[in-house]
């Protein structure tokens, strides 16, 4: 019901955020639920909250919903796109700290934690600086990504990888944040501490890869990309229903 979605991406239908999906059943459920994978709608097999939804729902509205109170719908969908970043922001942090050895950028770390935690617990989220969080956040990863990255030869450099082939190359330690890698192909690749921060991994060839030592990738970014029953994944995340 919150989010825009596009066919192109993987879902039913065109639609925008604030319109439910044709598919949506009374009880807010999904009417293709088992169907998705022989539909192939991978942006439903792909999308991932982090919990956000379940926050959202329990704390910010546990005795209304959207459909009940109208009139607060736009709030309830505002708040969980806040909840939804701020998820995704404690998730980089979390993997960024298991990271680095520096005392100094640990400790910054552990403040941001601290912050994110106590701004999800706030009665409302809607007048909060998302942004300057955002921002230190932001500069705190670079920091990280540039220790893991500094020994990758400059040749690295570069976003768009649309449907390269990189098959079987040696990708340690290159840094990939926010790159377009749609389609490439990573098979068997080898990605020791590769950075993934933010990149569009979609249809990404992933078989019989072991991407286990990987860095800041997420379980949506897996979702989306085709492996099979030997990719090796990061610890915490799962090898999707869809493969």
């Amino acid at each position: 019901m919150a989010l825009y979605c596009a066919k192109t991406d993987g879902f039913p239908a065109d639609k925008g955020s604030g319109t439910p999906c044709k598919y949506l059943m009374p009880d807010f459920r999904c009417k293709i639920h088992s169907e998705l994978k022989s539909r192939k709608m991978s942006g439903c097999l792909a999308y991932e909250c982090l919990g956000a939804g379940q926050k959202t729902t329990q704390m910010y509205c546990p005795d209304h919903d959207w459909k009940a109170n109208p009139a607060q719908a736009e709030n309830i969908f505002q708040t969980f796109t806040i909840v939804f970043h701020l998820h995704q922001i404690l998730w980089y942090l979390i993997e960024a700290f298991s990271l680095t050895s520096d005392e100094k950028t640990a400790a910054a770390i552990e403040s941001l934690i601290t912050e994110n935690l106590q701004m999800t617990q706030q009665p409302s989220l809607l007048n909060l600086d998302i942004a300057g969080h955002k921002l230190k956040v932001n500069n705190i990863l670079k920091t990280v990504i540039g220790m893991i990255s500094a020994e990758c030869p400059a040749s690295s450099q570069g976003t768009d990888f649309l449907g390269k082939n990189f098959k079987k190359a040696n990708l340690d330690r290159r840094d990939f944040s926010m790159s377009l890698l749609i389609a490439a192909n990573l098979e068997g690749c080898s990605l020791d501490r590769t950075v993934f921060l933010g990149a569009d991994l979609r249809d990404a060839n992933i078989k019989n890869t072991d991407l286990s030592k990987c860095v800041f990738l997420t379980q949506m970014q897996i979702n989306s990309a085709k492996g099979n029953s030997s990719t090796r994944l990061p610890a915490g995340l799962h090898h999707p229903a869809a493969w």
